[in-house]
């Protein structure tokens, strides 16, 4: 009996992991297809959208992965986080 409140415990840790990392899971399994609306929605927020749509479907037909959201989490996708411009800026938005 003295395991049991452990093993609840491991479950539930187990179980707020898997919500946790199922954002990058769903960030990095892109099929070239999947570019346009993810960059769609990740270029919505910005009043730049013509160049943010440019950038981000170039990032994403390289890396096929594109940060959730519409700012930010570029740590999910590393190539698209580390793809740089000749000034050292970030390429990938």
């Amino acid at each position: 009996m003295a395991g049991r409140p452990y093993t609840s415990l491991l479950l539930l840790l187990s179980l707020l992991l898997l919500i946790t990392f199922s954002d990058i899971a769903e960030a990095t399994k892109l099929r070239p297809s999947d570019c346009k609306p993810k960059c769609t929605y990740r270029c919505s927020a910005t009043s730049h959208k013509k160049p943010c749509m440019f950038f981000c479907l170039k990032c994403c037909s390289k890396c096929l992965c594109v940060p959730p959201g519409t700012y930010g989490n570029k740590q999910v996708c590393p190539c698209y986080n580390n793809w740089k411009t000749k000034e050292g800026g970030p390429k990938c938005p």
